[in-house]
């Protein structure tokens, strides 16, 4: 079978991942967790993750009636690396909600006209109306990550968009949109494990591209990027939610707690929805590189 980059994940899994890496990789079994500092050594069991996962499902279609029938806009930004789980963790938050009125964007590279624009002006477009809620794929934070660790941006450029986005956002949330920001966060084992089983599986090698490819070489300037992000936009009208993401079903069980904690929508279940585990789930302070 053809690999995707002429087999260049496995290439970098055999010549130039770091030994510890390539060694857990090599000692995991199946739903083993690799990440030594993750809280849990093994996944959520299935049964327990699908029961939680209904019941939290349940409470969407709850809060979204409630924001078809008072107009409430909701936008829900999910960031991370390349393979932390944003499409899955998107995936599960909507799967049973309106698809007129539950939307996800996920923009791809500007146009020449676009680029010419000021930075936000092609995200206005897509924030919600009335009774909406909107999930961004990756959203503004391109300038302040990926632009930036690959040099799509000049240091200028990232310097003015750390200056703007938090009156950006606060203009938002002035104006009634409820904003989360979702940072979902894998270890350097786990990530590459996901790329190398999308790589050899014909199914799934469309989600890989040349950034991750080439990424896989700059961990270190990811996580400088990332951290620096943080400091600079981490804000109590728009706070960041860091949700670790080795183990998927507890992420999205997480990342779907932490949006409906927040809301106050009618014949909300508190029972359904749980407890936020903290280990897992939290601010900045739990980001773990």
């Amino acid at each position: 079978m053809d690999l995707p980059f002429d087999g260049a994940i496995s290439a970098f899994f055999n010549d130039e991942a770091p030994e510890d890496i390539r060694n857990a990789i090599k000692r995991a079994e199946k739903g083993d967790i690799i990440n030594p500092d993750y809280p849990y050594s093994e996944r959520m069991p299935r049964k327990a993750y699908e029961k939680d996962l209904h019941a939290l499902q349940i409470e969407l279609v709850k809060m979204t009636t409630w924001a078809r029938e008072t107009g409430a806009r909701v936008a829900i930004v999910f960031e991370g690396r390349d393979a932390a789980g944003k499409g899955g963790t998107i995936k599960r938050f909507r799967e049973n909600l309106n698809p007129r009125s539950a939307h996800i964007v996920a923009l791809s590279k500007p146009t020449e006209t676009e680029a010419s624009q000021w930075y936000f002006q092609r995200y206005i477009d897509h924030l919600p109306a009335a009774g909406e809620i909107t999930f961004f794929d990756r959203s503004w934070y391109n300038r302040a990550v990926v632009e930036h660790v690959f040099e799509f941006c000049t240091p200028e450029q990232r310097t003015h968009f750390f200056r703007q986005v938090p009156d950006f956002e606060k203009m938002l949330v002035d104006d009634g949109i409820k904003l989360f920001k979702i940072w979902l966060n894998v270890g350097r084992a786990e990530q590459l494990r996901r790329f190398m089983s999308r790589e050899k599986d014909p199914l799934k090698q469309w989600k890989l591209s040349w950034i991750d490819v080439e990424g896989l070489k700059r961990w270190d300037a990811y996580s400088h990027a990332i951290k620096e992000t943080f400091e600079k936009t981490h804000s109590d009208h728009a706070p960041w939610t860091i949700v670790r993401s080795d183990d998927k079903r507890r992420a999205r069980i997480n990342a779907i707690r932490s949006v409906l904690t927040q809301l106050d929508y009618n014949r909300k279940d508190s029972k359904a929805l749980g407890q936020i585990d903290p280990k897992i789930c939290g601010g900045p302070d739990i980001w773990d590189g």
